[in-house]
């Protein structure tokens, strides 16, 4: 079974949930974290049986991770279906690059998006950035600068640094919202601040062109 790396690399971004509420989620998760795949497994199954969300969604990862004997897609979708209908907002991602990539079958970006959007909504800075480039480059989503403008933004508040660097540069050259050089200096900055390598020879640019000698 081969799954696009991209796939591969966004699940891997999301570790398996850690806030267990109990004894037995706790203990699924330390033999998960031990190596033990085979009692974590057994584990979040009897979890998962009683429709535990986040087993449903940490078993659906050892599936779509192939660590299982016998890793089914569909089961693994329908296990992060039940989860996102709970509220949990991994599931809700993990749908969105279930889709984008097409892991059980063809793309799907309009799916893809819908719940990238869900994701967004609730909170998730990797569900923001997706939308926010969906509308970004129109795929799955119409050709939108403002809504891609919106959710980078919303992405740089909770601490993305690629969003905060999108969104100083859409500033900079009034991409989907009003061009302003020192929201872009603010923008760059954070992102310079928060390890941005191209960041900071933004920031010395655009103090060189708001210096009052520079209008002069």
């Amino acid at each position: 079974m081969r799954i696009a790396p991209f796939f591969i690399a966004a699940l891997l971004s999301l570790p398996l949930a850690s806030q267990a509420a109990t004894a037995p989620m706790e203990a699924a998760l330390a033999a998960y974290e031990s190596g033990d795949l085979a009692l974590a497994a057994k584990r979040f199954a009897a979890l998962s049986a009683q429709q535990e969300p986040l087993a449903d969604f940490n078993l659906a990862m050892m599936h779509l991770r192939a660590e299982l004997p016998k890793p089914d897609l569909r089961l693994a979708q329908r296990l992060l279906l039940r989860a996102a209908a709970k509220g949990l907002v991994q599931a809700e991602l993990s749908l969105g690059y279930f889709h984008e990539q097409g892991v059980a079958g063809k793309p799907d970006l309009g799916q893809a998006v819908q719940w990238y959007s869900r994701a967004a909504k609730h909170g998730s800075s990797d569900g923001q950035v997706a939308l926010a480039t969906a509308y970004y480059l129109g795929r799955g989503a119409p050709l939108d600068m403002e809504q891609a403008a919106h959710w980078y933004r919303e992405a740089a508040k909770g601490g993305d640094v690629g969003a905060q660097y999108l969104l100083a540069s859409m500033y900079e050259t009034g991409l989907g919202l009003p061009a302003d050089l020192r929201l872009a200096r603010y923008w760059y900055d954070i992102a310079a601040r928060n390890g941005d390598e191209a960041a900071p020879a933004k920031v010395k640019d655009l103090d060189k062109q708001l210096a009052p000698d520079a209008t002069t």
